[in-house]
């Protein structure tokens, strides 16, 4: 009757099967693709009082790791927030982000 008990106990303790995605972003364990598309976010917030990664995520309404993910090519932002970004640093949308021209 104890063995009965300590199952369901058990089942209980273990951990989901599923991954839960981070909001915005895709999970850790999905492979994302590289997005071609380069942008100097980094280097504008250097040159705006070396703005934090916080205040502009703050200023998109976005969190600090999409912010990241934005400077590190993981993720491109939506045609939306790309115009915010230009707005926070006051510069046009094409000294923000460029796309390659082919190499064909």
């Amino acid at each position: 009757m104890d063995r009965e008990r300590a199952v369901p106990r058990l089942r209980a303790l273990r951990r989901p099967r599923h991954r839960r995605a981070a909001r915005g972003l895709p999970g850790r364990a999905a492979r994302v693709k590289p997005t071609r598309v380069t942008n100097r976010v980094r280097a504008l917030r250097f040159e705006h009082d070396e703005m934090t990664q916080a205040q502009l995520a703050e200023h998109l309404g976005v969190t600090r790791q999409t912010v990241i993910a934005i400077e590190q090519g993981r993720y491109s932002p939506s045609l939306e927030m790309a115009f915010q970004i230009a707005k926070v640093f006051g510069v046009p949308l094409d000294d923000v982000f460029a796309y390659p021209e082919d190499e064909r």
